[in-house]
């Protein structure tokens, strides 16, 4: 028996060695614009597995969205960090943040969903992946974008926002949406007021959308971001508690939908 505890241990050991989540830049176009997004996946796993598109924060994809991909990669999925600004275009601070951001937010909401749809579409081809089986997440900026790629009539099973932007010049196209949605929302986020919640909440009933809504209590903007500090009264904060509930949710939901 101890022979094969022994050797049952080795084994594991062995296997355990030789996983390994592999991340690496992608180059990719969406019309003539050149995008740079950033894929992992765990080369340990034999065959295809679901797809998870990551829609980055508003200074675009950073080490942050890549340390989320290869969490996503060690549960078992294949990640995609999708670029949302074009290669090379990483705001740096809040003014040009704010200002990249605006380019996609506005009346016309096109650009950000077609960005979102090139992200989904090269998550797809990739041989890892199951086509049938695709989801797609995002933070603050990366937020609204997974909501408007869903919005769009995306083929997506789930759709996943962090302290995300809830709003939409179109909240009629909620009717296009094909998986179910879960919005994860600090209770005190002073960006996101309660009549924007109040209004993707009726978006979503009156789309008869199958949607979920969780509060963290004491969480404000940006909440799952470490580099956001810890000071609530800046509106932007992090939360760990507020961070490993939503991670925590995401998984459940994760394994609903797949």
């Amino acid at each position: 028996m101890k022979r094969y505890l022994l050797a049952l241990m080795m084994t594991l050991v062995a296997q355990g060695a030789s996983a390994g989540v592999v991340g690496q830049n992608v180059e990719y176009r969406q019309g003539d614009t050149v995008l740079e997004g950033y894929l992992a996946y765990d080369d340990a796993i034999k065959g295809t597995r679901p797809g998870v598109l990551v829609i980055h924060e508003w200074t675009g994809v950073t080490a942050y969205e890549k340390m989320r991909a290869e969490q996503l990669a060690r549960l078992g999925y294949v990640a995609f960090a999708a670029d949302i600004y074009g290669k090379g275009v990483r705001p740096v601070g809040p003014e040009q943040a704010a200002r990249e951001a605006a380019k996609y937010r506005g009346s016309d909401r096109s650009l950000i969903r077609a960005r979102g749809a090139a992200g989904l579409a090269k998550l797809a081809s990739f041989p890892q992946v199951d086509p049938k089986r695709l989801a797609v997440m995002g933070y603050c900026f990366g937020g609204t974008a997974a909501l408007e790629l869903a919005r769009s009539g995306a083929d997506l099973l789930g759709t996943v926002s962090f302290h995300g932007g809830l709003s939409t010049p179109n909240p009629a196209d909620a009717r296009n949406i094909r998986g179910k949605v879960l919005a994860l929302h600090g209770a005190d986020d002073p960006y996101v007021k309660p009549d924007e919640v109040a209004a993707f909440q009726k978006e979503m009933r009156d789309a008869k959308v199958d949607w979920q809504m969780n509060y963290y209590g004491g969480a404000v903007h940006s909440f799952t971001n470490p580099k956001s500090g810890n000071d609530n009264s800046k509106g932007a904060a992090y939360n760990e508690k507020a961070d490993r509930r939503s991670f925590e949710a995401m998984k459940l939901f994760f394994s609903e939908i797949f």
